[in-house]
């Protein structure tokens, strides 16, 4: 992804403490307070633009949303998205996902989203692959018992790989999609790059992945 450089994008971002949290191991184990209520919470690990996480907290009040972001350029448009939509039941943290234990407890959250991540397509980079195996025992440490990841990608090799990742870590796979936008999956909320490729004819690839 092409970063474009907004030096004016902290400044932005510090006016608005009530959307980007900015230290949010402060309210590790207890995020349901600073949401004022004990929803269940979800998380997207590499947010975006936050066109995704915004609909998502519109469509679905009943939960509360985070959307992590390290790329402060890219989490200032996410912030002017729930802005100008106000919606309440989101946030955002501009930190890396490397740090995820740091902010939530065990058991915390509900559900991971991962959307149209970067592929690292060479071997040598599988390490930074968010379906990793190192990733997935992350992901773990926060999520309840039986927690969920959804994943969706335009990259056919990542989906496969991320396929085999879950299988072998053990989890069990539901609502594998070869073609997401053929399938008959009722309420699916694009994102920018999903709107973009599918606008273009190619596939998109989706799954669900549950810890035992």
């Amino acid at each position: 992804m092409r970063l474009r450089n907004k030096p004016w994008a902290q400044d932005e971002i510090n006016n608005e403490p009530s959307i980007v949290i900015a230290h949010p191991e402060q309210y590790k184990g207890k995020w349901n307070e600073l949401f004022g209520n004990n929803n269940p919470i979800h998380i997207e690990v590499g947010t975006g633009k936050g066109q995704f996480l915004t609909r998502m907290g519109q469509a679905n009040p009943q939960i509360n949303y985070i959307g992590m972001e390290k790329y402060t350029s890219v989490i200032h448009s996410a912030m002017e998205n729930v802005r100008d939509e106000d919606v309440d039941n989101v946030k955002l943290l501009n930190k890396d996902v490397l740090n995820l234990s740091d902010y939530f407890e065990v058991g915390e959250i509900g559900l991971v989203y991962i959307n149209f991540t970067d592929p690292w397509p060479k071997a040598r980079h599988e390490k930074r692959r968010l379906t990793y195996e190192g990733f997935l025992k992350l992901y773990e440490s926060v999520l309840k018992p039986n927690g969920e990841i959804h994943f969706k990608t335009d990259n056919q090799a990542l989906f496969e790989y991320s396929l085999h990742s879950f299988s072998k870590y053990g989890l069990i796979l539901n609502n594998v999609s070869l073609d997401l936008h053929k399938s008959d999956m009722v309420g699916n909320i694009m994102t920018e790059y999903e709107e973009k490729f599918s606008s273009k004819g190619m596939r998109i690839y989706r799954c669900e992945a549950v810890y035992r």
